[in-house]
This record gives structure tokens, C-alpha cells and sequence, in this order.
């Protein structure tokens, strides 16, 4: 069997000679000479903290909007109480996630991606799918809205391992490795785009072919990809004028400061009257109906005013920090020869670190505006309930890593 990447070489000759002895083998290399903990605790308190920061930051963000605003019934407090439900949901839901064995995840993989992509149809759907603001990406479910794009992120994290486990062997074939996932995403990729939803395409596209690339797909076919790719994201802009405008205001947001380039050029505000410490959490002025979105797309840009560079640099840190404990659980549950496991944790790690990068970006004038939310923090039920599934998937990974390293079982 010929592989591209060292750690998934000799994976079906290990599997067939007793991959329980290689397990235990490497569980008395990797075993500390203190007493295992049960989960990765730099994990957990980094999430911890960014979905209370987040709690705090959409209240802040939002009490202005609230406050004027008939559909709310001008109470202040209500998206702080539905932010809160949102991530009480995603807690309950996410502690029965952590119950269900990643082999479980393993068998339902296609059948919650054929879901996804079930959900994504019905969006599109007149009189099923709710359109907002000229697009149409939600799901009425009484009292609350459903984004299959959101669901879809989780999914494509277990989709991408299993296909890439599943097609060990041809991970450096074009046509039977790679084709058969491009084809599929690219289904995907079309039901997103007729929604629109071209930030959630990327996420995704990312997810997919970057779990290839970690499973070893021929170097050559991802470099051509990589191409492809780029060329098919610039077409994608051009070809759709909103988009091109996007990319004029980001360009110079201060020539039309009033039209295409309102909400950079007042994101960049935020971020200047911040200075090192912020004026102060609850003074900022630009979420005074300024900043539209400040509680969703441009939360960073409120902290940043409220908490200063301080408040930023915390935020980044607890990021980086997370993402990479998913790629250190995701290194070691390949060690230990899981490699299903291993691939969803660092599909996951992908997923949260390339959002993020994106959404930073976009709210410091890196990147051109797109309406991405900042996981775990950003007000939004369906992306919230989202990120606590995929929390809890990848503490179960975790988990089961440490019972492997305990000589036990998964």
C-alpha cells in the first residue's frame, strides 16, 4: 500500500498483526508518569472562556439594538436570554454527543452527511426555507431558526474522515482518492451558493480537502486543487457583483465610506478608539446602530473597542490555544492507530481555526467583508449549537485516547 504522509504508513499491515498490541505499545510510550486526567483540561477552559467572553460580549454589543428595536419588544436583555438558551441547547446536546462512541460516529458519518445535504435542499425550497435579507438559509422551526450550513460544518468534519479512511488506498489516486469527494463538494458547494452562502462554502470546501490532505492525498493532485481552487474563489467574486463590491470597499473602505465600505470603515473605528485597554466594557459607541451586526459578524470589532488590544490578544490566544489541543488529541489518537478520530479532531481544529482567521480578518480590514461569525462567541443559535457539538466530539476523542493510553479499550 503506498501512502504520502509517515503516520498513516503501514496502517493495514499493523491492523492485520494486532493493532490492540500496537495500542498498548504506544499507550506505555505516551503515558505520563503522573495520573492520566479523564480530559484535556487546557481544552476545556479555552472553550470555557471564549463561550463566556462570547456571553458577555453579545449582551454588551446588543443592548442598544435591543433596546430600539419593535421586534425585540425593546427589551434589553433579549439577546442575552436567547444567546443563553442557545448555549444551554448546545450543552445538553453536546453532553449527549459525548456519550456516543467516535465508532458510532464512524457508521452514521454518510447518513448525517446525506441529511445535510437534505436540509440544504429544503432551504431552498419556497415557502420551507425563510429568506433574510435576500438570502434564504434558514429553516423555520416555530420560535427558532435552523442554518443547515452550520449542521453541514459538523458533518463534513466526520464525512471527510470516513471517506479518507474508508479510501486509504487510493488517497493517491486522482481519480478513485480525490474525484469522488470533489464531486461531492462540489453538490454541496452548489446548494450553498444558490442560498448564498459563499463564507460556509469555504469553511467547508476547507474542512473536506484539508482532512484529504492530512489523510495523504497525492501531493500533486492537492497543489493542482489549490490552483483550481483559487481561480474558482476569484470567478466566484467576479462573476457576482455584490461580491466585486465587496472587494472594491475592502480595498479603500474610506472612498465610500457611507455605501460599499460603512461597516469596515466603522469596524476600523472600533478598533482605533480601543487603544491598549478599550474605554471601558458596555461604553462603546459604535454599536449605538453604527456597526450593523456588532453582536453577530462584528462582535471582535465591539470587543476591541470596549476591551482594547488587551481584550483582542486574549481572545487570539484562547483560539490558538484550542486549535491546537484539537491537533495534538487528533496526533495522538493517530498514533494510537485511530485514525478516524484522529482525523475528525483535526477536521474540527481546521474548521474553528480557519473561521475564526476569517472572521478576525474580515473585522480588521484583512480580509473583505463576508458573513462569517467568530465560533463559539458570535449570537447565533444554529452556529452555536454547532460548536458545542463539535466540542464534544472532539472531547470524546479525547477521551477515548486516554482510556487507549490506560491499556483499556475505546
Amino acid at each position: 500500500m503506498k501512502l504520502s504522509l509517515p503516520f498513516l504508513a503501514g496502517f493495514a499491515a499493523r491492523r492485520e498483526s494486532g493493532g490492540a498490541d500496537a495500542a498498548r505499545a504506544v499507550s506505555r510510550l505516551m503515558r505520563p508518569s503522573a495520573p492520566t486526567r479523564e480530559l484535556d483540561p487546557l481544552l476545556i477552559w479555552s472553550a470555557v472562556a471564549l463561550l463566556l467572553i462570547g456571553l458577555i460580549m453579545v449582551y454588551s454589543a446588543s443592548i442598544a439594538i435591543a433596546e430600539g428595536s419593535r421586534f425585540t419588544g425593546n427589551q434589553s436583555h433579549y439577546f442575552l436570554l436567547r444567546h443563553g438558551v442557545y448555549l444551554a441547547l448546545g450543552t445538553a446536546l453536546g453532553l449527549l454527543a459525548f456519550q456516543v462512541p467516535m465508532g458510532r460516529w464512524q457508521q452514521a458519518a454518510p447518513w448525517l452527511f446525506m441529511a445535510g445535504v437534505l436540509l440544504l435542499v429544503l432551504v431552498l425550497i419556497p415557502g420551507i426555507g425563510r429568506e433574510v435579507n435576500g438570502a434564504r438559509r434558514w429553516l423555520s422551526l416555530g420560535p427558532v431558526n435552523l442554518q443547515p450550513s452550520e449542521l453541514m460544518k459538523v458533518f463534513a468534519a466526520l464525512y471527510a474522515a470516513d471517506y479518507t479512511v474508508r479510501k486509504l488506498d487510493a488517497m493517491g489516486s486522482f481519480k478513485r482518492g480525490f474525484l469522488p469527494m470533489a464531486a461531492v463538494i462540489i453538490m454541496v458547494g452548489f446548494l450553498l451558493l444558490s442560498e448564498p452562502d459563499f463564507g460556509a462554502f469555504v469553511v467547508i470546501c476547507t474542512i473536506a480537502f484539508g482532512v484529504l490532505f492530512l489523510g495523504g492525498v497525492n501531493a500533486r493532485v492537492f497543489a493542482f486543487l489549490a490552483v483550481v481552487a483559487l481561480i474558482g474563489f476569484a470567478l466566484l467574486i467576479w462573476l457576482s457583483p455584490y461580491r466585486r463590491d465587496r472587494i472594491f470597499g475592502f480595498m479603500d473602505p474610506w472612498q465610500d465610506a457611507f455605501g460599499r465600505g460603512y461597516q469596515l470603515s466603522h469596524a476600523l473605528i472600533a478598533f482605533g478608539r480601543g487603544e491598549w485597554f478599550g474605554v471601558g466594557l458596555g461604553a462603546s459607541v459604535e454599536k449605538l446602530f453604527y456597526l450593523p451586526e456588532a453582536h453577530t459578524d462584528f462582535l471582535l470589532a465591539v470587543l476591541a473597542e470596549e476591551l482594547g488590544f488587551v481584550g483582542v490578544f486574549t481572545v487570539v490566544l484562547l483560539f490558538a490555544l484550542l486549535v491546537q489541543r484539537a491537533f495534538a488529541i487528533g496526533r495522538a489518537a493517530i498514533k494510537l492507530e485511530r485514525y478516524f478520530a484522529g482525523l475528525v479532531a483535526q477536521g474540527i481544529g481546521l474548521w474553528i481555526g480557519v473561521q475564526s482567521f476569517i472572521n478576525m480578518g474580515v473585522n480588521m480590514g484583512l480580509l473583505p467583508t463576508k458573513g462569517l461569525t467568530l465560533p463559539l462567541m458570535s449570537f447565533g443559535g444554529s452556529g452555536i449549537v454547532a460548536n458545542c457539538l463539535a466540542l464534544a466530539i472532539l472531547l470524546r476523542v479525547d477521551w477515548e485516547n486516554r482510556q487507549v493510553m490506560r491499556g483499556g479499550r475505546a
